[in-house]
């Protein structure tokens, strides 16, 4: 038997492999556009065909735009389909009637137009894309890791200036990345474990927000800084360029306590302990469900740990233009890019003081987890072409159903017999055999029905 041939039993095989991965890769039904639903976070997608800043829900996506080219941007909030709205010249074919005024409130950033990611502002391509990237919290645009500093930039990539190489990550060069922090094996290694953090919060959004700027760098609000070097001090080949602050609260007391020194003052009371978490106020509170957030107490001081010196002269060196997401180059003096991480179960730690709330209840998603929309299940998926056709027949008048079942055994019938003169003869059954009993079945039929006209 040649390579090129296949068992009746592989065939069979390969069918029902084919239909479970499809059942796994679509089991949502995409039958109603969200329209109807209003402004929601849920999953969009640009029509590169359509050629408009446009978003389009999933359903609209797969019964809409089937055959366009589009590019997913994965969740928005506060979104409303543009298929429906004249937004979009392309008819809707879920929601029937005259297209609707267009979504005012809708948000589009430069994910829109034509799918520009990142603060580099280069356009996503799955094909060629190593890195992985990863979703801002905030403004929920997509950065690559090397922009982000979480690991240096690949040397193979095209129009992008090189960093110099690293030797170690975070002091230790046999950490290795784990199975989520890396899309790519031949990378540079990570200097952020995607493990090690809950969820990203860019630089323009950090520098946009008062309150994120005051907790960078504090215990689990991470910071990639670059070490600080004396002028003529020379490099030293095993000190890593970049390192992690805010993973710990005594190097975080250290800093704070040097800069008090420095500044003439001694240290009062903190709230905050080696692992990041406020005091006996704050202790976290788990419910099941969402997030316990919004029901921790409320202390009537302010809880919040002092501001890290370092991650503060590092924000306040940071250029105007660096709130944009316009490309800029910070240089080689620059001591960070200003972007932060948050570790697991930051919506517990923050203080709750009447400041504090007032500032977070302005961002949200900090204090509580979102609700993403996703469509129903399908019923229908998982089920094969036999079944799917079966529950077809069903819903048919009672003649036509007969009719129908008696076309199919006529053509199971005439397959038997003209499979069965191979079987007889030891032939093997190609493909161009199936072809074109097929065809001549489709002719035969074509000349029957001019008979009857």
């Amino acid at each position: 038997m040649s390579e090129d041939t296949s068992t009746l039993h592989a065939i069979l095989d390969e069918e029902a492999n084919l239909i479970t991965e499809a059942s796994l890769a679509i089991p949502h039904s995409f039958s109603e556009c969200t329209y109807s639903r209003g402004y929601i976070r849920q999953p969009v997608y640009l029509c590169k065909t359509c050629n408009a800043t446009r978003g389009i829900c999933a359903s609209c996506s797969v019964s809409c735009h089937t055959d366009h080219e589009q590019l997913e941007l994965f969740p928005k909030r506060h979104f409303r389909c543009d298929c429906p709205t004249r937004g979009l010249d392309h008819p809707c074919t879920l929601v029937k009637g005259d297209k609707h005024d267009v979504n005012t409130e809708n948000s589009y950033n430069q994910n829109f137009e034509n799918g520009q990611f990142c603060r580099c502002g280069r356009h996503y391509d799955p094909n060629s894309e190593r890195e992985t990237m990863v979703q801002c919290l905030s403004c929920e645009d997509w950065f690559h890791e090397s922009c982000l500093r979480m690991r240096e930039r690949p040397s193979s990539r095209p129009g992008t200036p090189e960093l110099e190489p690293q030797a170690a990550i975070n002091g230790h060069d046999d950490v290795e990345d784990d199975d989520e922090s890396i899309s790519d094996p031949t990378l540079p290694p990570a200097r952020i474990l995607s493990s090690e953090y809950d969820a990203l919060i860019c630089r323009s959004c950090v520098m946009s927000a008062p309150i994120l700027s005051r907790w960078a760098g504090t215990p689990g609000v991470l910071m990639l800084v670059r070490q600080q070097r004396k002028a003529g001090e020379t490099t030293d080949p095993e000190v890593p360029e970049w390192r992690v602050i805010g993973k710990t609260g005594d190097e975080y007391e250290e800093l704070v306590d040097v800069a008090l020194e420095s500044a003439g003052e001694k240290r009062k009371r903190e709230p905050v302990d080696p692992d990041g978490t406020v005091e006996q106020e704050q202790k976290r509170v788990k419910l099941n469900g969402s997030s316990a957030s919004s029901s921790l107490p409320r202390p009537e001081n302010c809880l919040a740990p002092r501001p890290n010196p370092i991650v503060q002269q590092i924000l306040a060196a940071l250029p105007p233009a660096a709130r944009s997401m316009k490309p800029l180059d910070l240089g080689a003096e620059s001591l960070g890019e200003g972007d932060i991480f948050l570790t697991e179960g930051f919506r517990d730690r923050w203080c709750r003081c009447h400041s504090c709330l007032e500032e977070l209840s302005k961002l949200p998603f900090l204090l509580e987890e979102e609700e993403t929309y996703e469509a129903p299940e399908d019923p229908d998926s998982g089920l094969s072409l036999e079944e799917l056709g079966m529950r077809a027949l069903q819903t048919m008048p009672r003649d036509r159903a007969i009719d129908g079942i008696r076309a199919f055994n006529d053509l199971r019938d005439d397959l038997i017999v003209y499979l069965r003169d191979f079987a007889q003869h030891g032939e093997t059954v190609k493909e161009s055999d199936i072809r074109g009993f097929f065809e001549r079945k489709l002719e035969e039929n074509a000349a029957a029905s001019s008979r009857t006209v």
